[in-house]
């Protein structure tokens, strides 16, 4: 017995944009692995790919994220 249910449908409401086919879907219906959602709107789903790159944008330069020097020897010793 699986451990979980493969979703066939999606649940009212819910959007889905396909990573392969670079469309909005209304529930899942390409893989999970290429595909971004659910959101909880279709005009959500439609901004999917500007949304992952302002995210990743705003990664990219939080400090958080970057290994700094802590106190370790440098180049000029």
């Amino acid at each position: 017995m699986p451990l979980f249910k493969k979703r066939t449908a999606g649940k009212p409401g819910e959007w889905y944009y396909c990573l392969e086919h670079k469309k909005v879907e209304d529930g899942p219906e390409c893989p999970a692995k290429d595909r971004f959602g659910p959101y909880a709107t279709r005009a959500e789903a439609e901004h999917a790919m500007e949304s992952a790159r302002e995210r990743n944008l705003q990664w990219e330069n939080d400090p958080r994220w970057h290994d700094a020097p802590t106190g370790g020897p440098t180049d000029e010793d």
